[in-house]
């Protein structure tokens, strides 16, 4: 099961990053990997909200169902499913100075004969990882803009 994991500090304080990224829509915005990220429900979003994802990893499209599965005021869990996998992203918000430093986690868990691939993509993820602490850093911060 391929993990990876970044760490980095950004200068929005933690209550303006966890309200951002709480919507996974926005997914799109700092997410390179992704597509398009779009709400499947209605009414505020909470644990249990869902959303439709489409990413590009390797060449391949893949379409997955996410759901808010934990929210506090420092920690979002989405997990997003299809049937060849499972994606578990885990972010951490914790307070660094005036700041924040983020802690961005992804599990990929490939179901049946996809399973073959877990070499492949933890290098493709671990690139992927590395071009989304780029692009999330770089959007977190303009945040800091409105905050």
């Amino acid at each position: 099961m391929p993990v990876v994991s970044r760490t980095f500090n950004v200068s929005p304080p933690p209550r303006v990053i966890v309200d951002y990224l709480k919507d996974f829509a926005h997914a799109a915005q700092w997410d390179p990997g992704t597509r398009s990220c779009e709400r499947v429900d209605r009414g505020p979003v909470v644990e249990g909200a869902y959303w439709h994802n489409v990413s590009k990893i390797l060449g391949r499209t893949a379409e997955l169902t996410y759901k808010l599965e934990e929210l506090t005021d420092r920690k979002l869990v989405f997990v997003g499913e299809n049937k060849s996998s499972t994606s578990v992203d885990t972010i951490t918000v914790d307070a660094a100075g005036a700041g924040s430093v983020v802690t961005f986690e992804a599990e990929r868990e490939m179901h049946g004969a996809a399973r073959l691939l877990n070499p492949v993509m933890k290098l493709a993820f671990e690139k992927l990882a590395g071009e989304t602490e780029k692009q999330m850093t770089t959007v977190l911060n303009q945040l800091a803009d409105t905050a």
